[in-house]
């Protein structure tokens, strides 16, 4: 792929300008921005989905078979 300097972006910017029109473009901007924020707020609902629940745990000592044990217990909602 060549490599595109600055002024080869400002010639290929000048003919999109000339062949759609400043209206035209700005709402192809517009439009591609909306589909990108889409985009983000669509992969970190997945991200957050991925991500296990939290939930709280109780420290708790017990006394099985004369040991002292110590366990995490799920503390209900």
């Amino acid at each position: 792929m060549p490599n595109l300097g600055p002024t080869e972006l400002l010639i290929i910017l000048a003919l999109a300008l000339l062949l759609f029109g400043g209206s035209r473009l700005a709402g192809v901007g517009k439009a591609s921005g909306r589909a990108i924020r889409e985009f983000k707020e669509e992969t970190s609902t997945l991200r957050d989905e991925k991500k296990p629940a939290e939930v709280e745990t109780k420290k708790v000592t017990e006394t099985v078979d004369g040991t002292i044990v110590e366990t995490e217990k799920k503390l209900e909602a």
